[in-house]
């Protein structure tokens, strides 16, 4: 009779320890939830810092043409009236050829 109850117990003892750790709200859920949840803010951080950015560039394209000015510039390449424009460019290197040999010419 105690061998009975004590399997018993031990048997509901398994199925609540089950369900706290496997079960519909169970601790393995709640920490997969947890982690979840830190990357959702993670992510909301981010947004709200590119929101911040976005609304000062829009604050300064209402109230002053620097920021025009400087946006065409940049990606219209646009300069003012009497301006003169020059731009330098470099030859990009090629990894394929070796850099010039030196000869050195012996003195007589």
């Amino acid at each position: 009779m105690k061998k009975a109850l004590l399997i018993t117990l031990a048997v509901i003892l398994l199925l609540l320890q089950y369900r706290l750790w496997f079960g519909d709200g169970g601790i393995l859920q709640i920490h997969s939830v947890k982690q979840a949840q830190q990357v959702q803010r993670q992510q909301n951080e981010v947004m709200r810092e590119r929101n911040e950015d976005l609304a000062a560039e829009v604050n300064d394209l209402k109230q002053g043409t620097a920021a025009i000015e400087e946006r065409a510039r940049s990606e219209l390449g646009m300069i003012r009236q009497g301006e003169v424009f020059y731009q330098t460019v470099e030859p990009p290197p090629n990894p394929a050829q070796p850099p010039p040999a030196t000869v050195q010419v012996p003195k007589k």
